[in-house]
């Protein structure tokens, strides 16, 4: 199946069963249960809003999800920002840029409604083709220590230019996200 026939588009409360789903199929049978529950929690939790959730769908099924959720900058900053945790494509559907596509087209939406910064704890070969960069070297810290050797893997993106270099401080998550388990790269 070519990725042209997968629709993106905003994830209502309907498909909750099938964004679940989706992150179990994607991240396996280690994985995929903690990561469910962790969206599950995510999609909970009030200190999450503004939350922006989209979803790949091919065939009236849910095929791609991303979900982003609101985060704060200590010092309190008048910044608009966002995390992008976690994306996630069913097994077999990875591989046809549906990721991809989740998250141009998430990224557009977020500029659309105002958010000026993303920022993702991810693989830098990954997300530096969306724009993403260092951040810990801008000034804009993980809301826990990130292991030297991985320093890189935590990133921003800036939707308005000139919001990275007026922001500094450490992120802070919504509550189902701020745990250091979720921090360890």
């Amino acid at each position: 199946m070519e990725s042209n026939a997968v629709q993106i588009r905003s994830a209502c409360e309907q498909d909750r069963s099938g964004i679940l789903a989706t992150h179990q199929s994607a991240f396996g049978d280690d994985e995929g249960p903690v990561i469910a529950r962790l969206v599950a929690e995510m999609l909970d939790d009030p200190s999450a809003e503004p939350v922006f959730s989209f979803v790949a769908e091919s065939k009236d099924q849910i095929v791609g999800h991303v979900l982003f959720t609101s985060v704060t900058i200590d010092p309190a900053g008048d910044v608009s920002a966002q995390i992008l945790a976690p994306l996630a494509v069913t097994r077999e559907m990875q591989g046809q840029s549906i990721g991809t596509r989740l998250v141009n087209e998430s990224l557009t939406q977020l500029a659309a409604a105002g958010v000026q910064l993303v920022f993702v704890l991810g693989y830098p070969a990954y997300y530096t083709r969306f724009g993403f960069v260092a951040a810990g070297t801008r000034g804009l810290q993980a809301p826990y220590p990130i292991p030297p050797e991985h320093a890189d893997a935590w990133m921003v993106h800036e939707l308005r230019q000139g919001v990275i270099a007026a922001a500094a401080g450490t992120i802070k998550c919504c509550d189902a996200l701020s745990h250091p388990k979720y921090w360890q790269a």
